[in-house]
């Protein structure tokens, strides 16, 4: 299985940067992983948040594959524990998915269209981060869920 995360603009802090590349290297002994960043719009101050949200959301489907399983990383989404998270990434290994592609939006959230699309709806917390937070975020809990399947001593329960 391959997993992606597909992101709305680079990550330009240094220490999220920094964090992020330890967490993708650790990834690679478990999974096929990358992280893809997509420009973000330009010139988005004279646009509604709708007309931004579907712009963002044609610019994301370009990079998806009718194969692949969705999985939109949204403040509404279904809440995990991270042995929970684990879970879920086993049932979709067990599955037979080939790529899984989790995706963090713009600041306005997803455009309809993506919802609709989308196989699943992941929230990492009720609290509200910045985007580029929640990629560091995300990348340790995948990384957490590999070693909890493992069965390795990361995870502490």
């Amino acid at each position: 299985m391959k997993i992606t995360l597909l992101t709305i603009g680079k990550t330009d802090q240094g220490f999220l940067k920094e964090g992020i590349e330890e967490y993708v290297k650790r990834l690679k002994h478990y999974v096929s992983f990358e992280v893809k960043e997509i420009a973000a719009l330009k010139k988005t101050s004279g646009m509604s948040p709708d007309v931004v949200k579907q712009k963002e959301a044609e610019l994301i489907s370009r990079h998806l594959e009718k194969a692949d399983c969705l999985v939109l990383l949204d403040e509404r989404g279904q809440e995990f524990s991270s042995v929970g998270f684990s879970g879920f990434l086993q049932k979709r290994m067990n599955s037979g998915v080939k790529e899984i592609v989790f995706v963090v939006g713009g600041a306005w959230g997803f455009a309809d269209t993506l919802h609709q699309k989308a196989h699943f709806k992941i929230s990492l917390s009720k609290m509200t981060f910045s985007h580029q937070m929640v990629r560091l975020f995300f990348v340790e809990q995948l990384y957490r869920a590999f070693t909890i399947l493992k069965g390795e001593s990361y995870h502490n329960e």
